[in-house]
């Protein structure tokens, strides 16, 4: 009753010293707890989010735990304190046998990011164990010759606990004949001896009963008894005796079955029977001993019978006893001791303490992937183990703890590249040979929003039929994105701009899903011939990247506009073109020139004329490409006086589109060539209009002085690859168009009335476009210069309704202007026209009116 009252007050005792000096302190880094054993399930055995550092919360979040290597977890981390608990019972005995210091290595581990921390537990021992015999009884046999001081061995007491807890010391019942002393051994322990203080005489007392007790160091002292049976027998007076008290010999732990270990040999002074010795194991012998070794009772001789294995037993210790064959039997103790010793026969084994987390792509260098272990259960430097990486693998081991390492990013890491790694890490450990084993350990790598849409190519280009059908489909982008996921997903827009001032998004549209590109209207080649797209691909990462590519849409003509008659002015308004000759005109003689164009362009617009009806088809012909009419043969008395006829004007497209129109000729009699009729006019009193024959004269011959320089300036600008400037006959890529300065300009009037009409013709007579006129109004004492080109892109609507044909279009250039009715400035105005005839790539347009005057360069 006294002993279980004091065993509770130790216990209390305990608990009270363990929550009043709980001790914990960091030495190089890491935290150290001491509690007893034996705690109860949910004891604290420290606040280890407060000495890590980390507030209540973050265990929570960033899931702290406590990563167990050896397979049993003993501590858990209290998510709601931060307290570090005991999980399981801790039986220092089992987790440390005998050792004198118990420290268990825990790791600790915290994500997002991937932390560990290494605390040590150390495990103090109680005295929870008493001392104990292998057996409660011994029963011995001395023969009553036993001298006194005779030493017979006792068998010793285990006691679990260690330090002040363990066994100490023996004591032995209150008796007339033994004693009890203890002999020390090599190995610091204690061996109980029975010492014979008196003969014994076995007539007097034959059997003798004796109280062994063990006791241990503790507070409370517990104690363990082993009750002693001494039967006295008769003379057979010496035991055998060995050479040694104690052997110590050493096996590799890869020894076979059969190997030698040691041949012992004891010695009886008795003879006969009494002097013949055989050998075995103590009565006590352990299981373990008895199933590895076996001894030749005959000689003595200790072969291994089992395997051995350092990693489970590093030492043996066997109790042999030597007995005579006497009457009664003597006995002869020894002990042997067997040392394994270790050789490198486990490889090494990595162990995972924290699965690898997927890592970003971006992520820097020395971001912690997975915290690894190495593990050998071999000691030394068969135990020492060294970990690598295969070369090229952007990762690399970082040394923690002892054999604790963690796995991080070495350099930049490219999904599009590598979007999984599987790390082979090789351990090997230092023994002779080495052995080693491999781990493969896989790393995704997750995306990032690091590459923008790539389209197929930077720029499109699609050829476009003009007066399409609404709603078509123009063209199809397509862009790709490396990255994967929503990174990946492509949504295509078309950026604003405009297209003749006009947003472009009223002329197209893109479906964002596909990049098709679809018209939301007809398109006419002669308002727009050309315009640009800017597609955007955007994906939908974040933040989100894009690309940009041009779509460039030609609009390609089609016949869909007739020839537009331009002179006679009066037959496009659907009137008769009345036009006077002489009579006496011959054959050849110009009557006049239809002229007309086309606002298509290329084979649409080449223009032919023919003569479709005619009052008298053998008097006129209409040149085919030119329009000019003229006589086919001189007029005789018997012509009709009034001559009608319908040019045809087609087009060279397909299908082919016409025009006609009317002139009305009359043959008159005395009416004179147009230069005489000038002549005629230039002696009338008129001034105004001799003034203006005289001034045309002269212009043309300043003029043409004028041009041979111009075309020398050309052509040395030409020579020495000069810029082009915006200033008259200056660009550089029409040097071609003077190198012959001989233009053949010729000058025609028109001949019916005052000077209204003048045509410039220069070079071929087949070409359109080398011919210009100017037009003086009659109807007022203004005059218009227009200088025209033909265009495809021109407003026929505008054309018609102003008196002098011009067509104002930006691939048509012109001059129009009003002036006063002082005749000088007629000169200036024919310089201009005149230069543009010259060049008729760039020319100045200058428009006055009272109130503002505006100069602009134009190109043709």
């Amino acid at each position: 009753m006294t002993k279980t009252i004091g065993y509770r007050d130790w216990r209390w005792q305990a608990l009270f010293w363990h929550h009043f000096f709980l001790l914990w302190s960091t030495i190089d880094g890491q935290t150290r707890y001491s509690i007893p054993e034996e705690l109860k399930q949910g004891s604290l055995v420290g606040h280890i989010a407060k000495d890590l550092g980390f507030g209540v919360p973050d265990i929570f979040e960033r899931k702290m735990r406590v990563a167990s290597v050896a397979g049993k977890q003993y501590f858990s981390v209290d998510s709601g304190k931060g307290e570090l608990i005991v999980n399981d019972r801790l039986d220092r005995e089992a987790l440390c046998g005998q050792s004198a210091s118990c420290v268990l290595p825990l790791q600790i581990v915290i994500e997002n990011p991937l932390q560990s921390h290494r605390i040590e537990v150390e495990i103090r021992d109680i005295n929870d164990n008493s001392p104990s015999f292998l057996s409660s009884e011994l029963s011995l046999k001395i023969a009553e010759s036993a001298a006194v001081g005779t030493r017979f061995p006792l068998e010793s007491a285990q006691d679990p606990d260690v330090g002040s807890n363990s066994l100490k010391t023996y004591s032995l019942s209150r008796n007339d004949y033994f004693s009890l002393k203890l002999k020390d051994t090599k190995n610091g322990r204690a061996v109980p001896e029975l010492v014979l203080e008196k003969p014994l005489d076995r007539e007097k007392n034959a059997q003798h009963q004796l109280m062994l007790t063990a006791l241990d160091g503790g507070n409370p002292v517990k104690s363990g008894t082993c009750k002693i049976t001494i039967t006295v027998l008769d003379n057979n007076d010496n035991f055998p005796v060995f050479n040694e008290n104690e052997y110590k010999v050493s096996l590799k732990e890869n020894s076979t079955k059969g190997t030698f270990v040691i041949k012992l040999t004891a010695t009886d002074a008795d003879e006969g029977l009494n002097g013949e010795v055989k050998y075995s194991f103590g009565s006590r012998t352990p299981d373990l001993v008895s199933s590895t070794f076996e001894i030749n009772e005959k000689t003595g001789e200790i072969v291994l019978r089992g395997a051995l294995d350092y990693e489970s037993t590093k030492s043996y210790l066997i109790d042999i006893t030597a007995k005579d064959n006497g009457t009664p039997e003597m006995e002869g103790h020894c002990r042997v001791q067997v040392d394994v010793e270790d050789i490198n026969d486990n490889a090494p084994e990595i162990v995972l303490t924290s699965k690898p987390s997927p890592v970003r792509e971006d992520a820097p260098s020395g971001t912690v992937v997975a915290l690894i272990s190495a593990i050998d259960l071999d000691s030394a430097g068969n135990g020492k183990v060294v970990l690598q990486l295969p070369r090229g693998a952007p990762f690399n081991l970082k040394p923690s703890f002892s054999n604790d390492y963690e796995l991080l990013t070495s350099g930049p890491l490219d999904r599009e590249s590598f979007s999984e790694y599987n790390i082979e890490i090789t351990a090997t450990d230092s023994g002779s040979p080495p052995l080693s084993s491999k781990k493969t350990i896989p790393v995704i790598v997750t995306d990032v929003n690091d590459n923008p849409p790539v389209f197929t190519q930077p720029s499109y280009n699609v050829y476009l039929k003009e007066n399409g059908v609404p709603g078509s489909i123009l063209y199809s982008v397509s862009a790709s994105d490396l990255d994967s996921g929503d990174n990946a997903k492509i949504s295509y827009s078309i950026l604003d701009s405009k297209v003749q001032d006009v947003s472009v998004s009223s002329y197209v549209y893109i479906n964002s899903d596909n990049g098709s590109i679809y018209s939301m209207h007809s398109f006419d080649y002669e308002k727009l011939k050309v315009f640009q797209i800017q597609v955007q691909a955007k994906d939908q990462g974040s933040p989100s990247l894009s690309s940009n590519a041009t779509v460039h849409v030609f609009i390609l003509d089609q016949n869909d506009n007739a020839p537009a008659v331009i002179y006679p002015s009066s037959a496009h308004m659907g009137s008769l073109s009345h036009q006077r000759m002489p009579r006496s005109a011959k054959a050849g003689h110009l009557v006049t020139k239809v002229t007309a164009v086309d606002a298509d362009s290329g084979h649409n617009a080449w223009i032919s004329y023919k003569v479709s009806e005619a009052t008298d088809v053998s008097l006129f012909t209409v040149n085919l490409y030119t329009g000019e009419v003229r006589t086919k043969r001189a007029v005789s008395e018997q012509d009709d006086s009034s001559q009608r006829l319908l040019i045809e004007i087609k087009d060279d497209g397909e299908p082919v589109q016409s025009a006609t129109v009317t002139v009305s000729i009359l043959l008159e009699d005395g009416l004179h060539e147009p230069i005489l009729d000038l002549r005629q006019k230039a002696v009338e009193p008129s001034k105004k209009t001799g003034r203006i024959t005289l001034y045309l004269i002269l212009s043309l011959a300043s003029i043409s002085v004028l041009s041979l320089v111009t075309f020398l300036i050309l052509t040395v600008k030409c020579i020495r690859n000069s810029r082009s400037s915006a200033s008259c006959c200056t660009r550089q890529s029409d040097c071609d168009d003077y190198k012959n300065p001989n233009r053949n300009l010729q000058i025609q009037l028109n001949t019916d009335g005052p000077i209204k009409y003048v045509e410039v013709l220069g070079g071929d007579m087949l070409s359109q476009s080398q011919s210009f006129r100017s037009c003086m109004s009659p109807m007022s004492e203004y005059s218009d210069f227009t200088l025209i080109k033909p265009s495809s892109t021109t407003d026929f609507k505008e054309v018609i309704s102003v008196l002098d044909a011009s067509l104002p279009d930006s691939t048509w250039t012109f001059e129009s202007q009003q002036v006063s009715r002082a005749s000088e400035k007629r000169i200036d105005r024919l310089y201009r026209f005149v230069c543009a005839i010259v060049n008729p790539k760039v020319f100045v347009c200058t428009q006055k009116n009272p109130n503002k005057v505006v100069q602009q360069t134009l190109n043709i």
